[in-house]
């Protein structure tokens, strides 16, 4: 273990804070590392990891695709793309076309091209301004970096990419003073992940979906991370009914292989035409095969059901905790947050000496999102584990 991280030290540029241990495997919900500890996961690779780890029918559906293609590039039809992307478009409940990106943040990228080509076809140079939402997070390239407003990401990268506003997470006057005729998109998170755990009620988004309609913006949903089961729907919007006319998706599409997607309706793909937009590695058949068998066991009915179930288990649970610095528990399906008193950073910390492998949504509080299939009697665990952490300050 000692040597790996010296190595990883010595030859890694070193932007991570990781600890010090050395994870080798993992089965379903736990993790093991190079010690032969054992630790339940709810971080699943950052809601990732959904159908958990070494998966039987996952690992078959690889282990065959591995003997297929693998890439080809994007020059050439392949039969997983086409399946995959008609999938995607049966299953999203609004759209009529996709795109396949490498990751959530070109993911969201590629939807900024895409409403500033629409903006500029249909209005002409002026309507190009992006509107985002105060404690987003949409990656950490120049444009969406530039739609994520946290000083600390951005401040050391800038000038970023211009023409971007930000107003007050559900508070629809905010938007409405920043949605004007010269905005060609607005994207917000329906959950947000990294921003704290923070639900969008059904009222701001019918308001954002109204708003983008008066001024012929387009509607994006970035369920980069709260998406694809997630919440206990297939979409975290199919619960209020607003549908998009722009939904990235990538962490959980393709297993833990690198993906992502752009889902649109026809009025946007009209406007792009050949050469606009490309990707080397996006949508390569091998990938494709396995995204294609996570999207058909994800959108299975009671497999929803059974996350919505144990996501309102969790919750509850979560709320029976007595502590003083359990502040709210809040959330939907299995992607929930603690606030606390105390920095969250250090229940991280404590939480691999009782097996807890967890994650934070910013300083105070502490994000759950554990694989989509783990158990009733893990989530017990869980809750147990952090009680215990908790009882310690």
């Amino acid at each position: 273990m000692d040597d790996i991280i010296q190595t990883e030290h010595d030859y890694l540029l070193q932007v991570y804070a990781r600890p010090d241990i050395v994870f080798t495997g993992g089965q379903g919900s736990t993790l093991y590392d190079s010690r032969g500890n054992a630790y339940l996961d709810c971080v699943a690779g950052i809601a990732v990891n959904a159908l958990g780890y070494a998966d039987p029918e996952l690992t078959a559906v690889a282990q065959q695709a591995a003997g297929g293609l693998w890439h080809v590039s994007n020059l050439y039809h392949t039969a997983p793309v086409a399946r995959l992307a008609k999938l995607l478009v049966e299953t999203s409940g609004f759209a009529q076309r996709v795109h396949f990106s490498l990751c959530g943040a070109s993911a969201n990228e590629g939807a900024f091209k895409f409403a500033r080509k629409y903006g500029r076809t249909r209005h002409g140079e002026g309507k190009f301004h992006i509107v985002s939402f105060s404690n987003a997070f949409h990656g950490r390239l120049f444009g969406s970096l530039a739609a994520t407003p946290r000083p600390k990401y951005q401040q050391a990268f800038e000038p970023l990419m211009p023409g971007v506003r930000v107003a007050e997470f559900n508070n629809l006057a905010s938007a409405a003073a920043a949605i004007q005729d010269d905005v060609c998109a607005v994207i917000v998170e329906p959950l947000q992940g990294e921003g704290g755990i923070h639900s969008a009620t059904p009222e701001f988004l019918q308001g954002l979906r109204d708003l983008c309609n008066a001024h012929d913006a387009l509607l994006i949903f970035d369920e980069v991370q709260c998406g694809l089961g997630r919440t206990g729907t297939l979409w975290a919007w199919h619960d209020s009914g607003v549908a998009p006319d722009l939904l990235t998706s990538a962490k959980p599409l393709a297993g833990g292989l690198p993906m992502g997607a752009i889902l649109m309706t026809q009025r946007v793909a009209d406007v792009m035409a050949v050469g606009d937009h490309a990707s080397t590695f996006a949508g390569g058949p091998f990938v494709a095969t396995v995204a294609e068998a996570v999207v058909r066991r994800i959108s299975q009915p009671a497999f929803l059901a059974e996350v919505r179930r144990k996501g309102e288990v969790l919750k509850e649970r979560l709320e029976e905790i007595n502590s003083p610095h359990v502040l709210d528990v809040r959330g939907r399906g299995l992607l929930l947050g603690l606030q606390l008193d105390i920095p969250a950073g250090d229940v991280v910390k404590a939480g691999f000496a009782h097996g807890l492998v967890l994650v934070n949504a910013g300083p105070d509080v502490l994000r759950l999102a554990p694989p989509l299939v783990i158990t009733d009697a893990e989530l017990d665990t869980v809750v147990e584990r952090l009680d215990a952490i908790l009882k310690t300050w």
